[in-house]
C-alpha cells in the first residue's frame, strides 16, 4: 500500500472514530440496562478502529499497542461469543492465563 493511501485511510479512521466516540459518550446505558448491548457494540467498533490505526501506523507495528487492541477486542467480544472463552485468550496475551 502506498503512503498516500495509508494516510487517507488513517484520516478516515480518525473521522469514524470521532463519530463512534461521540455516540458512546452520548449513550448513558449502564450494565444491566436494555441498551447496554448496543453500547458494548459501539465500544467494540471503537476498539476495532484503534486496531486499524495501530496496523496502518507508519514506522512499524507496536507489539504493545497491538496486544492492548486485541485485549480490548477479545474482552468486549467475550459477551457476544459463548463457544470460546475469549477473556482467557485475552489474558494469554499478557501471560495471565497461568
Amino acid at each position: 500500500m502506498d503512503q498516500e493511501t495509508r494516510r487517507e485511510l488513517l484520516k478516515l479512521s480518525w473521522s469514524m472514530h470521532d463519530e463512534v466516540e461521540q455516540a458512546i459518550l452520548q449513550d448513558s446505558a449502564k450494565q444491566g440496562d436494555d441498551n447496554w448491548t448496543e453500547k458494548q457494540k459501539l465500544l467494540l467498533a471503537d476498539m476495532s478502529l484503534h486496531l486499524l490505526q495501530t496496523a496502518l501506523k507508519p514506522n512499524g507495528l507496536s507489539q504493545e499497542k497491538l496486544k492492548n487492541n486485541l485485549n480490548a477486542i477479545l474482552t468486549l467480544s467475550d459477551d457476544f461469543i459463548d463457544e470460546v472463552d475469549l477473556r482467557k485468550t485475552a489474558d494469554a496475551l499478557y501471560g495471565l492465563d497461568k
